[in-house]
């Protein structure tokens, strides 16, 4: 039977801008108040981040652990601040406990953490073992007989550890068609361009070699990520790859783009203008 595709009505997706925009204001707070942190790939996923919990996952802040929960693994877990922002906007934490990010005896660390943050399925920051542990989780839910989905998110710096390769052969070995990768192309990893780094290019043509059902959007289209995630739901047999161009540093003029911004917080300068150009994206969305 074929899934029930879904279309985002003007409202709605006035609605998720206005939260990506919060979402990106929590990320600079957040990191700005930490003194460290990594905001350039927090703010190149703030539309995914946002897309996924607040209408995409099946899940229930209020109960974080419920079993038949989709799952969500950040495998890039230095973007923690991201993932944290929409947690925290989605109701699973107090807003304001964001600004305690890295703080000692904060529960909110530097990387994500399943035994101190709700609604966190799976501790990550070692980069490439997160899709790994995502895999897994997906194979055990299909054995289980579970019908929750597992979604994960890379950095494409980070598909150019050997692991994530493996993990990919895995999932499209066992037909996993509740598991969806998204690749983070925002070009630009802690040492500059990928590409001259290491280039992991075409990294759509390789997904699709590994066995994927592979969409390419832009990551900041809410359309665009709408009609890939239905795609997602409605492949059946593989595993499904959503490979997003985006800016590193989005909507922060002197982050975009900017690999300087890979793992370096805003100084109180930096965050008044950061914020100050935020929030007037904010109010021109809310029509003030």
């Amino acid at each position: 039977m074929k899934e029930e595709v879904i279309v985002l009505t003007p409202n709605e997706k006035k609605q998720l801008q206005i939260t990506a925009c919060k979402v990106r204001i929590g990320i600079i707070d957040s990191t700005h108040s930490a003194k460290a942190g990594h905001p350039g790939g927090s703010l190149s996923a703030a539309e995914m981040f946002t897309y996924l919990y607040f209408r995409e996952l099946n899940i229930d802040p209020k109960n974080p652990k419920w079993e038949n929960r989709d799952r969500f693994v950040l495998s890039k877990g230095h973007t923690a601040p991201g993932l944290y922002a929409a947690l925290a906007y989605r109701g699973f934490f107090p807003v304001e406990d964001l600004l305690t990010l890295r703080h000692i005896d904060s529960y909110l660390q530097g990387h994500p953490s399943m035994n101190s943050v709700p609604g966190v399925d799976m501790s990550t920051g070692s980069l490439g073992q997160g899709i790994s542990c995502a895999a897994g989780m997906a194979l055990g839910l299909k054995h289980q007989g579970n019908p929750a989905r597992v979604y994960t998110l890379l950095g494409d710096g980070e598909i150019q550890e050997g692991q994530v390769w493996e993990a990919c052969m895995l999932a499209a070995h066992y037909k996993l068609d509740n598991f969806c990768v998204i690749v983070d192309n925002n070009g630009l990893q802690i040492d500059g361009n990928v590409a001259d780094v290491m280039s992991p290019y075409p990294i759509v043509d390789k997904l699709e070699a590994f066995g994927f059902k592979t969409v390419a959007i832009d990551g900041h289209d809410f359309d665009q990520i709408e009609a890939a995630m239905n795609t997602a739901r409605e492949t059946k047999g593989q595993p499904t790859a959503i490979v997003m161009k985006t800016v590193k540093g989005k909507d922060v003029s002197f982050m975009e783009n900017n690999a300087g911004w890979h793992g370096k917080a805003p100084n109180d300068a930096e965050h008044e203008q950061a914020i100050g150009e935020l929030k007037a994206i904010l109010a021109e969305l809310e029509g003030k």
